[in-house]
């Protein structure tokens, strides 16, 4: 096992790259959160009903899915450096805008401009990280990052809530929209799209991590076009596992808050605790789902089932705790079995967005790009289905039951992923190159 391995994934360079990836995979979900939270009192001063509060929840996943591919392939082509520079602009100025909403139509025109800088970044993301990130630790760093994300979920509740009385609502959204900016200084500043260009990596960690691959720049020679179709094929199943696995997470990102307040009748102050003390579930889930990932595969050597089964484990250990939601009616006993479901839900997250890196790491962030594009969809489709559900039965329980039939539905497309296979490359002319350096 290599020097950078075995002191962990926070040394060095490269360690504060990933962590840089980390703050920004926090600082972006709270700004993709914090409508939910405040939801209730915009929901009070614009006269909202459900559905159109929905409409306002899901309307930054309509160029979320939109961008999710275009912004994986142009951050194949430039960079992620520039491209993640750009998204970062992008959503902070979605969330300084929310703060100025005056009415439905603003908000949505915020949202969708938060959706569209936060579009590219999983897929550029991880292109990031299939250069600075060591092959054996991927599904830990995908764990990882997206517990610092899910972190984001537990504490913006509280957070927002904490800012509220003191700069309101829109108050809250302007702070996060200039943390977002901030954010985007450091990494323009510090990032190189390529380790061997920063200063600051040693030999060892060079020798540690994959070749560096980027368009125009791959060792030997020219880099093979995008195989679109094929890649699609071999993804596309990855692809419908994360929109169930989405779908049950918006519902949890949209809707909790106001979950509790309406179902329970509690005031935003304890629903806020509620719903971070859910999220803070997501967190454990997240790392541990990477690590178990990795430790299976180490051990087996078989990669397929390394990805395959913590996902159904993930799914198959959710869908119960979801389901006991229907039958209970204690605040406690339905926070505690939704953390535990959100727990198991996240597990199957490094799994999933380790697995395009495992089966074409030359076009890492078009195939993140199909993948993220699954959330997009479902942050369009669950929160206005949830809010549609409720409004038709006056039940906000009921809408737990499509959230089980589709996690059944992924577990069911998992047998399909199969990351022990790597896509081939086009036999049209020789890139023998980029199959010695991306070989699994």
């Amino acid at each position: 096992m290599s020097n950078a391995i075995r002191t962990g994934m926070f040394r060095g360079a490269p360690g504060r790259v990933f962590l840089l990836l980390c703050a920004m995979y926090f600082i972006e979900y709270v700004d993709r959160v914090n409508l939910s939270v405040a939801g209730p009192l915009i929901k009070q001063e614009f006269g909202l009903s459900n559905t159109r509060l929905g409409v306002a929840l899901s309307a930054f996943g309509y160029c979320y899915a939109v961008f999710q591919i275009l912004c994986g392939y142009m951050g194949d082509r430039i960079g992620p450096r520039r491209m993640l520079a750009i998204s970062g602009v992008l959503w902070a100025l979605g969330t300084l805008m929310t703060g100025f909403a005056g009415g439905l139509a603003g908000l949505v025109f915020a949202r969708l401009l938060v959706g569209t800088g936060e579009g590219g970044t999983i897929p550029v993301a991880t292109l990031a990280m299939s250069n600075w990130v060591p092959r054996e630790r991927r599904g830990f760093a995908q764990g990882f990052t997206h517990s610092a994300s899910r972190a984001a979920a537990a504490l913006t509740p509280p957070l927002v809530v904490f800012m509220i009385p003191f700069i309101g609502w829109r108050g809250s959204f302007m702070v996060m929209g200039v943390v977002s900016l901030l954010w985007v200084v450091v990494w323009y500043a510090y990032f190189r799209d390529d380790p061997r260009e920063h200063g600051a990596v040693t030999a060892g960690e060079l020798a540690a991590l994959p070749a560096f691959s980027q368009v125009g720049r791959g060792r030997g020679g020219e880099r093979p076009p995008v195989p679109w179709l094929a890649l699609f094929r071999r993804i596309l199943p990855v692809t419908l596992v994360f929109f169930a696995h989405a779908w049950a997470l918006w519902m949890y990102l949209s809707w909790l808050p106001s979950f509790f307040v309406a179902h329970f009748h509690i005031d935003l102050k304890h629903s806020a605790f509620h719903s971070g003390a859910v999220f803070a579930a997501a967190v454990i889930g997240n790392t541990a789902g990477g690590m178990l990932t990795d430790w299976l595969y180490t051990r087996t050597g078989k990669l397929n089932a390394a990805r395959r089964n913590v996902v159904i484990l993930g799914f198959g250990g959710s869908i119960p705790f979801l389901a006991s939601v229907l039958f209970l009616h204690n605040e406690i006993a339905v926070a505690l079995c939704l953390a535990i479901a959100l727990f198991f839900l996240e597990l199957s997250a490094g799994p999933v967005f380790a697995t395009p890196m495992d089966i074409a790491p030359a076009y890492a962030g078009v195939a993140t790009g199909f993948v993220s594009t699954a959330a997009g969809l479902a942050a369009v489709a669950s929160p206005i289905t949830f809010g549609y559900i409720v409004d038709v039965t006056g039940s906000y329980t009921s809408p737990f039951i499509v959230s089980i039939a589709i996690l059944a539905f992924g577990i069911v497309m998992s047998f399909w992923m199969r990351p022990d296979r790597p896509l081939e490359l086009p036999a049209t002319r020789d890139y023998s190159h980029y199959q010695q350096e991306h070989a699994a």
